[in-house]
């Protein structure tokens, strides 16, 4: 049962239609029954065996360090870690058999490894680190210990992010579990409005340039700069609006019941830099990177000042590099965002300097101009993300040079049409169809606060009417999942 199926929209109807009927004291247990039931069907269901393991290590452990004595704590929230990191520590369990076997090849044996792994993970790296840092506020008296069992279950297992975020705190969630649901028009109306909207970007926008981006890097061999850089385009935009799409989707749901789940991502592509872009993408991670790994490594290292500084930073894109999968890609992608970041902080006073004597500072221009360059930097990084592995990478990163050599050679010498053929399985409608949906998708923000605001109810259920339609009619539903469900 996924986000996009009949089966996940009549659950969530019945789901809805329950929690309203039910008295108020038992809606927290209506919500985690339909919760649980929704986990098993998405994922394998011997992971709820996990998610009740970190739900009592981390009440248990939240209960203890608010009690014990203070020279104790500290054993007690690092033992709470332990028991979390052990079922987070499932996701690596296939590199641990790999390594073993190497291992095991190199001693010149061949032995049996019982390794046991699942063959789904997902949902363990979010609610992991959900726990982590509600235990850490509890140690930093920064929240109090929930002590309603149920409560601080449904806070990780909630079922709208469950599987892909936002990785929400608990003082952001738990107080809102505690608050009386009343119906409320007007969030009903805009949880699902913008539920529509997240369907549009995953099965109109993502999922048609998913097509072209599976093709190519499939068999990136195949192909020659020009299409590699196509696709490579194509990727930027389909990672985003796929992430992008399961959030609203999720933030549509959970406002139904009354729930405000962080907003993850603030237009990334409109950044300016490189650590900018960090501020504006995937913003529950990121903000869990700064508190939780980023600012504790640089108050250990600020001894070494700006050196120091840019230590911090490298440590924290390596390992968020590896929370996303133990392969060469994802730490390179990771490396490049930590160089891309300590770069701009050893040359930050040069390039202001440079600036200011051409008289580029504070203009339009030069903003065009960063975000141009800070788009194609993590473009460039993604090449690493999406490659199925690091000789893949290699072989696009050697070959885009010849892309846009390539493409003016096309566009002057044949006619658009014949320069289509540079992407595989992509006609004229789908190039189209994939464009128009990419630029509303884009604009999706404004255009739904167009909507709200317009007096004219004809027009605005117009409006809902073509979007509903134009899913319907355009939308790919050929089972395409979302990409971070990987992670």
């Amino acid at each position: 049962m996924t986000f996009v199926s009949p089966a996940f929209v009549l659950f969530v109807a019945i789901t809805w239609l329950v929690h309203g009927v039910l008295p108020s004291r038992f809606r927290w247990a209506g919500l985690l029954g339909a919760s649980l039931i929704f986990y098993a069907t998405a994922a394998e269901p011997q992971l709820l065996v996990v998610l009740a393991w970190v739900t009592t290590v981390t009440y248990l452990g939240g209960l203890r360090i608010s009690a014990c004595d203070p020279r104790v704590r500290g054993r007690i929230y690092v033992a709470s870690l332990v028991g979390v990191f052990f079922a987070l520590g499932l996701k690596y369990l296939p590199l641990v058999h790999d390594a073993v076997a190497l291992l095991a090849r190199a001693l010149g044996r061949s032995v049996s490894i019982p390794i046991p792994q699942l063959a789904s993970t997902i949902g363990i790296s979010y609610f992991t680190l959900q726990a982590i840092a509600y235990l850490t506020d509890v140690y930093l008296d920064m929240l109090p210990p929930e002590r309603h069992f149920g409560r601080l279950a449904l806070s990780l297992a909630f079922f709208p992010k469950i599987l892909q975020g936002p990785i929400e705190r608990g003082g952001d969630l738990l107080p809102q579990l505690e608050t009386t649901y009343h119906f409320d028009y007007e969030k009903t109306r805009s949880g699902l409005v913008l539920f529509t909207w997240g369907l549009f970007k995953k099965t109109v926008a993502a999922d048609q340039l998913g097509v072209t981006v599976d093709v190519v890097y499939g068999n990136v061999h195949a192909y020659s700069g020009a299409t590699l850089l196509i696709a490579t385009y194509a990727y930027a935009f389909q990672i985003y609006l796929d992430f992008a799409a399961y959030t609203d989707m999720a933030r549509g749901i959970a406002r139904l019941f009354g729930i405000e789940l962080t907003r993850n991502f603030d237009r990334p592509y409109a950044a300016t830099s490189v650590a900018e872009f960090w501020r504006r993408w995937h913003l529950s991670f990121s903000r869990w990177l700064l508190d939780y790994l980023f600012r504790p490594l640089q108050i250990r290292w600020r001894g070494w000042r700006q050196h120091g500084t840019a230590a911090a930073i490298l440590a924290t894109f390596l390992l968020s590099g590896l929370w996303h999968g133990a392969t060469w890609g994802f730490l390179v992608w990771g490396a490049l965002h930590g160089c891309y970041q300590v770069s701009a902080l050893y040359t930050r006073g040069y390039f202001n300097r440079l600036q200011r004597r051409i008289g580029l500072a504070g203009t339009q221009g030069l903003a065009v101009l960063q975000v141009l360059v800070t788009f194609h930097l993590v473009a460039f990084a993604w090449i690493f993300f999406r490659a199925a592995n690091l000789r893949d990478a290699l072989h696009v990163v050697g070959n885009l040079p010849t892309g846009p050599v390539e493409l003016v050679h096309r566009m002057l010498t044949a006619n658009a049409h014949s320069s289509l053929g540079l992407v595989p399985g992509l006609n004229r409608q789908d190039a189209v169809i994939g464009s128009v949906a990419v630029v509303l998708a884009l604009w999706e923000r404004h255009l739904r606060r167009w909507w709200a605001s317009t007096h004219s109810l004809p027009l605005r259920w117009m409006g809902y009417g073509a979007l509903f339609l134009s899913i319907f009619v355009l939308g790919r539903f050929g089972g395409r999942k979302f990409i971070y469900f990987d992670f």
